[in-house]
């Protein structure tokens, strides 16, 4: 008799989050145990660390051997939150990807807000409606959504978000760069996938230190931008007018088009 398959990832970036780690852990397997798929397929839980050197990397081993559902795998350096994601995403095998960061600034139970819509769109985004972040990191925040959404036309309020959740065929079609992560929802619609978000709930930092400020959250994500427009005006698209798609060369061409994760040079988490 085969096991049944997992159902969902849940894929979380760590850099420097020991002291988050344990509380995260037990909310985690709270919300995903209270989930209905959960009673009949199993769940796994992804962590990449990235480099951490706060002990993190210690207390992450300590987790994946107290519950068999957790999996870390370690980067031999910091090589920044794209890599980590995309590290996650291949190492995954679940059916929905649920994207969280390690710093409890989200709330897990919001969780169960987003994965019901899974059932009638591809990306559900959270969105953080009243942040609880310093003034430098808001503005800067704000300035850079307001000027993706003019170029991308995405809708979405709150791309930078960490709480998302996917379905698979979507980090299948979709080519990661560096620093691509914060432009998702816009890469999703450019290859025709549906997106939609949902308002998520914010707290203040408690342990740790955040990884972003002005300098690599602002100007390069308006770098980046310029890129994400280049591909939606050159991505390619077309129907057959009565032709059914071959499912197996279908397949072949979602895996060629996978990308494999560049690991050259480091950067902030």
């Amino acid at each position: 008799m085969t096991s049944p398959s997992i159902w969902a990832s849940v894929i979380i970036p760590i850099k420097d989050e020991r002291e988050n780690l344990s509380p995260l852990m037990a909310s985690l397997t709270k919300v995903m145990d209270s989930y209905e798929p959960s009673r009949s397929r199993p769940y796994e839980i992804i962590f990449v660390d990235d480099g951490s050197s706060d002990g993190s990397s210690e207390e992450l081993d300590r987790l994946a051997k107290e519950d068999h559902r957790v999996r870390v795998f370690h980067f031999d350096r910091n090589y920044g939150k794209t890599c980590a994601l995309e590290a996650g995403f291949h190492q995954s095998s679940g059916e929905i990807i649920v994207q969280i960061d390690g710093d409890l600034q989200q709330d897990s139970d919001d969780i169960l807000k987003l994965l019901p819509l899974t059932a009638t769109h591809d990306v559900v985004c959270g969105w953080r409606q009243q942040r609880q972040d310093g003034f430098v990191k808001m503005l800067s925040s704000r300035i850079a959504n307001r000027v993706r959404n003019a170029f991308t036309h995405d809708g979405v309020h709150d791309t930078g978000c960490p709480l998302k959740v996917f379905r698979r065929p979507v980090l299948e079609r979709i080519r990661l760069f560096e620093g691509m992560h914060r432009f998702f929802p816009a890469l999703a619609l450019m290859h025709g996938f549906t997106v939609t978000e949902v308002p998520v709930r914010h707290y203040p930092r408690i342990h740790g230190v955040s990884k972003y400020g002005m300098g690599n959250r602002l100007f390069k994500s308006l770098y980046d931008l310029i890129a994400v427009r280049w591909m939606q005006q050159r991505v390619i698209q077309y129907k057959f007018r009565n032709q059914q798609p071959n499912p197996a060369k279908l397949k072949t061409l979602l895996q060629e088009q996978t990308m494999s994760i560049s690991l050259q040079t480091p950067h902030d988490h």
